[in-house]
């Protein structure tokens, strides 16, 4: 018997299953959250989730600066 009483819960996610942390950002190429963002996704709060996917089009573009030997 299933429990049709309370929905599924979707947490949104940055991850595009390309995962790859780089050595010079600590930071996941794909994505560009650190690595304890991401063993701690599930447990943040969708204000913490949320704060944390506004900084990544920033910290992404930051890290391609850094991986191309310029800093931003």
């Amino acid at each position: 018997m299933t429990n049709t009483s309370s929905p599924l819960l979707t947490i949104e996610s940055p991850c595009l299953s390309k995962c790859g942390v780089s050595g010079m950002t600590n930071n996941c190429v794909s994505c560009g959250r650190t690595l304890k963002e991401i063993a701690s996704w599930t447990g943040y709060s969708d204000e913490e989730r949320r704060e944390i996917m506004g900084a990544l089009p920033a910290r992404l573009e930051a890290n391609k600066a850094k991986l191309a030997g310029r800093q931003p």
